[in-house]
């Protein structure tokens, strides 16, 4: 485990990179990775009925993410309370809107934000080619990793589904939303002087440095090599 507290989220667009890079800093330096996405599916086992009627209704986890609803999911978790007990953790998925990172400030102190900024065409071709396992949340990407059979999730069989709001003529206008409800979260985090962006196309060459913020925070459990 880090040897001292770290409390972090990683902000992103829809296809962003924001699970692959939360996965990677939980390896790497042993922080909990809390996801508002696993949260929600979670729920639905331990009767989450809001969540449920959200899913059932056919919408996208992203839209059922609700401020007071997504923030108990955060604080409330199992892995996460109390909060005297609580180890360093990182959260990606939330907050999505300025309401939610209010509501956050009233659960804990953030010492540090990740932002990932993905180009429009980048992020427009990865979440077309975007498949996911419902009941896991396993995401599969046609181009750069694809499932071991087409169609079908790698460890269950059962079959793989495209969101609605993945489809192509879905992509940009969640994307246009995603930019005007981030944008005063982000200035939030930028006044106080604990958000750090980064840039680019393929999180491999993304990941170094958000290993080398993190390391000048926390020791690392593993070297970047050995990741």
């Amino acid at each position: 485990m880090a040897s001292k507290l770290l409390r972090a989220v990683v902000l992103g667009p829809p296809g962003s990179g924001k699970g692959t890079v939360c996965e990677r800093i939980a390896r790497s330096f042993g922080l909990q990775h809390l996801s508002s996405g696993q949260f929600l599916r979670e729920s639905l086992g331990g009767g989450g009925g809001g969540v449920r009627g959200w899913m059932a209704g056919g919408r996208n986890a992203a839209r059922a993410r609700a401020t007071s609803t997504a923030a108990g999911m955060v604080w409330l978790h199992p892995r996460c309370f109390p909060a005297s007990h609580c180890n360093s953790c990182g959260c990606s998925g939330f907050p999505r809107t300025l309401g939610q990172a209010k509501a956050l400030d009233g659960i804990c102190e953030l010492d540090l934000v990740i932002s990932l900024n993905i180009p429009f065409e980048t992020l427009k071709d990865r979440l077309s080619a975007r498949w996911v396992h419902p009941a896991s949340g396993r995401v599969y990407n046609m181009d750069f990793n694809p499932p071991h059979v087409q169609g079908v999730d790698d460890l269950t069989g059962e079959p793989l589904v495209q969101l609605e709001d993945d489809r192509p003529e879905a992509v940009a206008a969640r994307l246009r939303k995603y930019k005007d409800a981030a944008k005063p979260v982000i200035e939030l985090y930028k006044s106080r002087g604990i958000l750090h962006s980064f840039s680019g196309t393929e999180t491999n060459k993304i990941w170094p440095y958000v290993y080398t913020l993190l390391s000048s925070k926390i020791p690392p459990l593993l070297s970047d090599e050995e990741h």
